[in-house]
């Protein structure tokens, strides 16, 4: 898929879904307040409940790129953590490595953030790690490898080029952006996490299943 037709393919969804998923959408968003499709203007009926919690859960899963797959099976350890499981769920999804290269400022949209992580240029700790899915430890320093600093998209990185894109620094999070490095301090907080979801929709969907 071209870069152009995986922008159009945002950008529709993020209507679809009502929440921008890329900088892109969220302009479009703002000229195009409604869902894509002829009829996305006129008012629609009013949804049944399992729509309402399938729309929910395809909010949170399209907001850190994931495959149906991965968000079950992050859901399934969610219910199995202490806890309140919708709140264990974004916590648990906010700790992969993909988000917290986001969150730092060190990419500008999620699909960014994985390339980075999947063509080697990010390390946990001082070790190489290529799987976007790697679930950052609390204490862990996640840095950007040496021979990669140099290069431009670290370089607008680096000198706060996405900071206009992104939600503020998150209070989990200490990021010394001209370092290219972010260090996770602590679990994240649901309250804390920049994305858009009704959690408890999403576990009401995944238990009537």
């Amino acid at each position: 898929m071209t870069t152009k037709s995986q922008d159009r393919r945002k950008v529709r969804l993020s209507r679809a879904l009502g929440i921008p998923l890329t900088p892109k959408a969220a302009r479009y968003l703002e000229k195009r307040p409604y869902a894509p499709g002829e009829h996305g203007r006129t008012k629609r009926k009013a949804d049944s409940d399992y729509a309402v919690r399938l729309r929910e859960k395809q909010r949170l899963r399209e907001q850190y790129g994931i495959r149906e797959k991965q968000m079950r099976n992050t859901f399934n350890e969610a219910r199995r953590t202490e806890g309140l499981t919708g709140e264990n769920l974004v916590e648990l999804l906010e700790m992969r490595l993909d988000a917290l290269v986001v969150r730092s400022g060190f990419a500008r949209t999620t699909a960014q953030a994985r390339q980075l992580v999947v063509h080697r240029h990010i390390l946990v700790d001082g070790q190489l790690v290529d799987r976007p899915s790697f679930r950052v430890k609390p204490g862990q320093l996640v840095h950007v490898k040496a021979k990669s600093e140099g290069t431009e998209p670290f370089q607008v990185a680096a000198a706060g080029g996405h900071a206009e894109v992104l939600p503020p620094v998150p209070g989990y999070l200490e990021v010394e952006l001209d370092k290219l490095q972010a260090r996770l301090v602590r679990r994240p907080k649901r309250a804390e996490v920049p994305v858009t979801c009704e959690v408890q929709l999403v576990v009401e969907y995944y238990a009537a299943r």
